[in-house]
């Protein structure tokens, strides 16, 4: 009887542990680039609009559209990539150095060689991890915003909200000269 074939009690008793899940319950991978393009396309597409090149060239909004979400693919495909890679967190800014690194030195090697790739992937790793990391510090100040249950005026503002008695009154002024109105322009018909 060979080795391998011998089982001890520790071995057959111990649970398997389940291995690590590459994707995290916040979305799938394919859906966080796919929307990320999306919105870069938007993007661009505004951006396109208020071009002042927009003028001599009309289709310049679909070519910056075009554009935003090409480079935003590739940025977040890479990002997400290294992620499963690394199996690590979603706001682990290492993924965004080193996805900047691969879709910077992706782009600028098919635009414009092997001497533009060095610098393109710097630029991407150092762009991409900073705009990364200014999303993850302002998410909770708009978290905050968003959880406020209501929405403050100053004093100064021109826009008053009305109360329900002060809602009352105006209303009832409000159908009181409704007919004076409506007899108004018709008596100057």
């Amino acid at each position: 009887m060979a080795l391998d074939d011998r089982k001890s009690p520790e071995q057959t008793n111990q649970a398997l542990s389940p291995p690590t899940p590459i994707v995290q319950e916040n979305g799938t991978p394919t859906k966080r680039v796919l929307i990320t393009s999306l919105l870069a396309g938007v993007i661009g597409g505004g951006a396109g609009l208020v071009s002042k090149h927009r003028i001599a060239h009309p289709n310049i909004p679909t070519v910056y559209a075009a554009n935003f979400a090409i480079v935003a693919g590739c940025y977040c495909g890479a990002r997400e990539s290294v992620r499963i890679t690394r199996r690590s967190e979603h706001d682990d800014l290492m993924n965004s150095a080193i996805g900047g690194l691969f879709s910077g030195a992706l782009l600028a090697r098919l635009q414009g060689g092997p001497k533009g790739a060095i610098r393109y992937s710097l630029v991407f790793a150092a762009v991409g991890t900073a705009f990364d990391y200014a999303t993850l510090k302002g998410k909770p100040i708009l978290e905050s915003y968003r959880n406020m249950e209501s929405f403050k005026l100053p004093e100064w503002s021109p826009i008053k909200v009305l109360d329900e008695e002060a809602l009352a009154k105006k209303k009832a002024h409000e159908e009181k000269i409704f007919p004076e109105r409506v007899l108004g322009k018709l008596n100057k018909e």
